[in-house]
């Protein structure tokens, strides 16, 4: 079982989700890593000397590696190294770097300082960043400092210029996401975030008519009726720095601090609540309820409070759609819902049938049945959701 502690009560919490889930594999360190005479130009004391280079850990996209330095004045020095080499590897290694360089203003023990990223001159196609070497431990790291540590972020984050998006669009892998530009509009940025995903999507997988129904319904409909109100009738929101791909995989904590920190980030300036969105998919262990529970007491629910679930639906949907143009095996675009999985389109059926079912029905032909609601889970207090709260032994 995994006990939690909350220290502002005297109950602990075995929580049945995270119990599923095998502990989350640590880094390895590996064989010997070659390193590239750009990489040697690329650290940030001059005169830094590499003594030794080995592989780290393992990347989905790239070769990962800790360089322990010596610098002139005999003081070691660990940094972290990443290199992707495809034919998005510039924007890719960018993205990555412009989101640790950004968290890192606002909160410098919530993420790696970056240092430099560029090619290597070995192989031009190849690029690479330079960063502190954080030691891993447990991924992720517990909700209770994990949660309130970006709670702080989201909080003490300023657009620089006061609005929505971003200064380049940021890569998921190497799917650019459509959050560059600037705007008021909280609406007008997501809704070129998803309808460029929808779109992309239907570009890698074959559709069908129902498909295209739901998408049009979304972009015309949904998002104005969820995304709107949060910036009217004397409701306003404020552009919070996001990770943008929070998941159990892009999280740990500091083995030598105890710090939670994040890595691996799709940043960009979005309403706060985007960030839990990923955290929807039941195949992550932060999708257990505690974390989301522990985060909104640092950063209360944005108002009107009864659209909560929908719009996390609403935002998870980015998430997983991303997820089914990179796995296209997953089938998560037209799978049913399951345990492990949340299908895009029942999700955006769901959210169809709870706005517009009547333009639902008739886009639809009433060829299919309108089920109830789909996935997710509300967070009122007095539901359960698979944690057990036990009194704590005297």
């Amino acid at each position: 079982m995994v006990i939690i502690m909350d220290p502002k009560s005297s109950t602990m919490t075995v929580d049945a989700h995270l119990a599923k889930f095998p502990p989350f594999e640590k880094p390895i360190i590996g064989g010997n890593f070659e390193v590239d005479e750009n990489i040697l130009k690329g650290l940030p004391i001059l005169g830094t000397q590499v003594i030794s280079a080995h592989t780290y850990g393992n990347s989905l996209w790239g070769r990962t590696a800790k360089l322990i330095c010596r610098t002139p004045d005999g003081k070691s020095v660990t940094y972290f190294h990443k290199a992707i080499e495809h034919e998005n590897a510039s924007q890719m290694i960018q993205s990555d770097f412009e989101t640790i360089k950004a968290i890192h203003s606002v909160s410098p023990s919530f993420a790696p300082e970056p240092y430099f990223w560029g090619p290597y001159a070995s192989i031009p196609t190849c690029y690479f960043l330079l960063a502190e070497f954080r030691n891993v431990g447990q991924q992720p790291p517990e909700p209770i400092r994990f949660t309130a540590r970006l709670a702080e972020m989201h909080k003490s984050s300023a657009s620089p210029t006061g609005k929505f998006g971003f200064h380049m669009r940021t890569m998921t892998g190497p799917i650019p996401q459509h959050n560059d530009g600037w705007s008021d509009s909280w609406e007008e940025i997501f809704t070129n975030i998803l309808g460029h995903l929808l779109d992309l999507d239907t570009e890698k997988n074959p559709s069908w008519p129902e498909f295209e129904v739901i998408k049009h319904l979304m972009k015309t409909i949904v998002i104005p009726r969820l995304l709107r109100p949060l910036q009217s009738d004397g409701r306003n929101i404020k552009p919070c720095l996001v990770h943008g791909d929070l998941w159990d995989g892009n999280a740990a904590t500091d083995l030598d601090t105890g710090e939670p920190f994040v890595f691996d980030g799709v940043a960009f300036y979005a309403h706060n609540e985007f960030e839990t969105g990923n955290w929807r998919a039941p195949r992550h262990r932060l999708s257990s309820s505690v974390y989301v529970r522990q985060y909104q007491r640092n950063f209360p629910v944005s108002e009107p409070e009864d659209d909560w679930d929908a719009r996390n639906l609403l935002y998870s949907l980015t998430y997983n759609t991303n997820a089914a143009i990179l796995f296209p095996a997953m089938k998560q675009r037209d799978a049913i819902n399951t345990k492990e999985m949340l299908s895009i389109f029942e999700g955006m059926k769901d959210l169809c049938t709870r706005f517009c079912k009547d333009e639902l029905l008739a886009g639809l032909g009433e060829k299919l049945p309108i089920k109830g609601r789909i996935g997710g889970e509300s967070l009122d207090e007095d539901e359960d959701y698979g944690v057990e709260e036990v009194e704590e032994d005297e």
